[in-house]
Formats: C-alpha cells, structure tokens, sequence
C-alpha cells in the first residue's frame, strides 16, 4: 500500500495522516479474538492501570502471538512508512494500548521521539508511528488527541514522569502545550475498526481517561529506519527492540490465511 501525493504533503506539513477502511472487519476479528487470551497473560510485558486489572499496555505481542506476528509484518502497516522514512524499516517498539471501560487512565503530552532519544539514544527522528484501530475510537472511550504541526519544532524540553501513571514517560509542561496548541489547534482521529493512523515520533500527543463505558484497542508498531537504531540498551529489550535486521513484509492475506489456519486446526 503507497501514500498518494496528497497524503505525503499532509504528512510532511501537518505530521499526520489518517486512512479510514484499511483493514477489514474479518482481518480485524482475527486480532480482537486474540485479545483475552494476551491481556490475560501474567508476563512483564502486559502494563496493567495503577489499582486496576485492566490492561495499560501489552508490549511485544509479536513475540508471543502469531496473529501479532503476522501484523507487524503487514504490507498495507510496513510499506507506507517504508515511503515516507525511504528506506527499509525495523520495529523499534511494538505495543496494544487498551482504554478499558471506566478505568482507561491518561497519557500525558509528549512526543515518542522525545524517550527514544533521551531513553534509548536514537540518532534522529527517522521514525514514526502507525495505529491500527482495533475498535471504533469515538469522542467518548479516550480517543487520540493530536497537535497538527507540533512535529515542525524537533525535540521540546520534558520532564520525566514517572509517578502519575503505571508507565514512566518524558512529559510537555502545560505551558508549552498551550503554546503549541494555539498555533496548530487540536484534533482527535475517529474512526471504525480497521482504521490506521500515521503520525510523526516528534508530533505531540496525549489522551485522556476514559470514564464512558465503552472500551477500546489501538495497536501501534513505531518503527524506524535500519539507519538509523538506537544506540543505548538500558530498557527491557521487549520496550526497545534490538533487532535492527529490515522488516520483511508478508503477503497482504496473511492475516485471512491465518483464519483459514486455525479454522483447519480446530475441525
């Protein structure tokens, strides 16, 4: 799958694309089927809310589960980034974000490249985030909010945050976000399940708790160019990976050939 004209020009001067319809509803049964199964897993990588059983964070699911595995190597996720870093890519973090019903807690703004260059030492901004909506994201469950242009600013002072939720982060202070925010407004993508979102690792971004009773799953793969890995190895190999081998993507039905798998297996 390749960005148009217009979708490259929106990327580079606004720091975001988003594309409605990219996977189908039965691609997406595939992974949401698999869901109780990892957020149930006592294993480091599952983030649980503070006080809560409800899951923050898988990291690494394409470590352990196969229909992840398949996803992180999905031509329609791998080959636009691949066209917008020009050049061959490999996953840097790769996680399933919850908001679950009532319990979802915030995430503060910051800028992803922000903590891969304080925390992991990469060189420079040559990577970037893809979202695949896992559920409908609607103005209610904790949708994503972004600040179109932020990215234009590279790296902005933060503090490191480690006591408001169960996940340290490098955190903007409410100065600057105000700031920002005045110059290039605010926007919250919404969409149906199936729904990708491409943003910039220096635009700014946040989302709020969710306090509706409808959950929802984003899975994101950041992911960089081979160029361009990180050089410091303080986190959890499962938070910054250290495979810097290119992604080979895998054929486009991968995910329906998977379902086809399993329905076989279970006969």
């Amino acid at each position: 799958m390749q960005l148009n004209d217009e979708q490259l020009k929106q990327f580079d001067e606004e720091g975001w694309v988003f594309l409605p319809d990219v996977f189908s509803q039965e691609e997406i049964d595939v992974l949401t089927g698999e869901l109780p199964t990892i957020f149930s897993m006592d294993r480091p990588e599952v983030w649980r809310e503070t006080g809560t059983d409800s899951v923050r964070t898988a990291f690494a699911a394409h470590y352990y589960n196969e229909a992840y595995r398949r996803l992180g190597r999905h031509p329609r996720l791998i080959e636009p980034v691949m066209q917008l870093l020009n050049g061959p890519v490999y996953m840097h973090q790769y996680k399933i974000n919850g908001k679950a019903a009532f319990d979802g807690d915030v995430w503060q703004w910051h800028q992803d490249y922000g903590t891969w260059a304080r925390d992991d030492k990469m060189p420079e901004a040559r990577a970037m985030n893809i979202a695949l909506f896992l559920d409908e994201v609607t103005e209610f469950n904790g949708p994503l909010y972004i600040i179109p242009r932020s990215h234009k600013g590279g790296v902005i002072d933060a503090g490191h945050d480690t006591l408001t939720t169960s996940y340290p982060l490098w955190t903007l202070d409410k100065e600057t976000v105000a700031r920002l925010a005045d110059e290039g407004g605010m926007l919250a993508p919404k969409g149906k399940p199936g729904s990708v979102l491409l943003f910039h690792s220096n635009i700014v971004h946040a989302s709020a708790p969710n306090i509706s009773p409808w959950g929802r799953v984003i899975a994101y793969l950041s992911l960089c160019h081979v160029d361009n890995h990180i050089t410091q190895f303080k986190r959890e190999e499962w938070i910054a990976h250290r495979d810097f081998d290119p992604i080979e993507a895998l054929d486009d039905d991968c995910l329906m050939e998977l379902a086809k798998e399993n329905a076989a297996a279970a006969e």
